[in-house]
């Protein structure tokens, strides 16, 4: 497609001057992309190779953050050099998703709960069950992963979960899990370890007040579907 570099295009079609002139939301992914891999090869430009790293990830970024290094490394003109590059890119911006996150500490609607804790829980190829602890007011006291399991369960220790929670002197618990699956509909298991969960907490007086299960794009809220 590019047989020449990007250093024979005309200024305003080169990335970095692009970016210069007119600002980075002015660039495409690809652009973006072909900045941080700075060259390409003898007779591919680095937008090219930019162009194959989004077709390995289906034009999709949140695929292209689940890319492990050997992945990148399939593609022609990607070493690891490059490849580290990415994906130190891709992880930054999801610890900036983390930490603008933790700004937002006090928990109104099932939504709050997903803006918090969907950084931590994307892109997940297992399954992990993380707790929210929250003060009566509804402020987010400390979340703790309680387990990390397999693609489609893991193990949910309910006196590690009070434990925590007398510690903390929390009155409310909010529940999360991922579906490395992509799917929200909650399974027998997911209903059973929240009622058994929620009977527990509730002999120490301490509310559960929603589990969500997360995926990449959505959640599904047992509070808001009145099952909880």
């Amino acid at each position: 497609m590019y047989k020449y570099s990007i250093k024979e295009w005309l200024v305003n079609d080169r990335p970095r001057e692009k970016f210069i002139q007119k600002g980075c939301e002015y660039l495409s992914d690809t652009e973006l992309l072909a900045i941080l891999i700075r060259s390409g090869t003898q007779d591919r430009s680095a937008l090219v190779v930019a162009q194959e790293v989004l077709r390995l990830a289906d034009d999709n970024l949140s695929l292209l953050a689940k890319l492990k290094i050997k992945d990148l490394l399939t593609i022609k003109g990607i070493g690891n050099t490059k490849a580290i590059t990415l994906m130190t890119a891709l992880e930054l911006g999801r610890r900036r998703r983390v930490s603008e996150a933790a700004d937002r500490s006090e928990i109104a609607s099932s939504h709050d709960a997903f803006d918090l804790m969907k950084p931590l829980m994307e892109d997940l190829e297992t399954e992990q069950f993380w707790v929210l602890y929250l003060n009566n007011a509804n402020k987010v006291l400390s979340k703790q992963k309680i387990s990390d399991g397999g693609m489609t369960a893991t193990v949910v220790d309910v006196r590690l979960i009070l434990k925590h929670a007398l510690g903390l002197n929390a009155t409310a618990l909010i529940l999360c899990h991922n579906h490395p699956s992509g799917t929200l509909v909650p399974s027998k298991a997911d209903a059973v370890i929240t009622n058994k969960i929620k009977r527990a907490a509730q002999c120490m007086d301490i509310q559960v007040l929603d589990h969500l299960i997360i995926t990449d794009q959505s959640y599904f809220s047992f509070a808001d579907q009145g099952r909880i």
